[in-house]
């Protein structure tokens, strides 16, 4: 059993209680299929990813959800978080999640940049901003704006908008799956079901 076969198996286990109707799911309606296939990084694994933004209400009110579900993903699935900039002004938060991504502080840091901008209401729309708050949460300043303003950030920043625009993602949160499929809250029903949708899809991506 390679490791896709494992996690097909893995996925069929963890998503059984939730498995009733899955079958139902129709493509065109639950979700998209590409027709042009994206790029992942590793071919060996499936990947899940979740395209969102950070002034989004819905994906403020999605995380927990969402970060609990894939925490439970198994071995040989491989999340990634991928923030969308559909205007210039919101690639400041594509950086901003880069930046803590390289740090090594997404588990850290993610959850609370989406309550300080939906909860405390803070503008964290330019980059000093961003800066000061990250000072506020334990952040070394000098090393995050270094970070921030990095050529390697700014890459990863242009190739999570060319993967978002490969995917045809119109809105936020949206989900793709292994290159090929995306599905969203508008298609699924609600943001909780596109999960149901998305472990469907994993499924459907170990059988091929």
């Amino acid at each position: 059993m390679n490791r896709r076969q494992f996690a097909l198996a893995a996925v069929s286990v963890a998503a059984a209680p939730t498995a009733v109707g899955q079958d139902q799911f129709q493509q065109g309606q639950h979700f998209i299929a590409l027709s042009q296939r994206q790029p992942t990084r590793d071919p060996k694994q499936l990947e899940v990813l979740e395209f969102f933004a950070y002034s989004c209400s819905h994906c403020n009110a999605f995380e927990p959800a969402i970060d609990a579900w894939q925490r439970k993903l198994p071995a040989g699935v491989v999340f990634r978080r991928i923030p969308v900039a559909f205007r210039e002004s919101m690639v400041v938060h594509q950086r901003l999640y880069f930046t803590l991504e390289v740090l090594g502080l997404v588990k850290q840091v993610h959850p609370k940049v989406f309550h300080a901008v939906h909860v405390e209401r803070r503008r964290l729309d330019q980059a000093p901003d961003i800066a000061d708050f990250m000072a506020t949460q334990g952040v070394d300043k000098n090393r995050f704006v270094r970070t921030f303003e990095s050529f390697g950030v700014a890459t990863m920043a242009k190739q999570a908008s060319a993967l978002a625009s490969g995917y045809k993602v119109d809105g936020t949160p949206s989900i793709g799956v292994d290159g090929r499929w995306l599905t969203s809250g508008s298609m699924a029903g609600s943001n909780e079901r596109s999960l149901l949708v998305a472990e469907y899809l994993l499924r459907l991506a170990g059988k091929q």
